[in-house]
């Protein structure tokens, strides 16, 4: 089965735009080291919670949007690979290219697909 890596992150409502360009150039990027698929989603009824939700994970601000992502690569090794990859491309260097959001506050995680459907 695939291998899914996720994300939450709150991004400054007003810069959307500018995260639609970071993450389809992203995406590009992923997808050269081996991701079959990145999806990036942008909220539009992410409730806030008493105990747990999305907008606490990820410590929402009022002017910002919790976006959910995930990126499916064909297996945990394909990902391991590609993710050094990822990490080591100057063109994602964070010092060159920042964050259009406070990376400190992004949620994420590797996941093992068991259903698929």
């Amino acid at each position: 089965m695939n291998y899914v890596d996720g994300f939450v992150v709150a991004v400054p409502t007003a810069n959307r735009e500018k995260y639609l360009r970071y993450a389809q150039a992203g995406a590009a990027i992923f997808k050269e080291y081996g991701a079959l698929q990145v999806v990036e989603c942008w909220g539009n009824d992410v409730p806030e919670g008493k105990v747990t939700s999305f907008p606490m994970a990820v410590q929402r601000k009022d002017d910002e949007t919790v976006v959910f992502s995930w990126i499916t690569w064909p297996s945990k090794a394909v990902r391991d690979e590609g993710m050094k990859k990822v990490m080591a491309d100057p063109r994602l260097n964070p010092e060159t290219n920042p964050f259009p959001f406070d990376g400190k506050r992004m949620i994420y995680g590797g996941f093992e697909m068991i259903v698929s459907a």
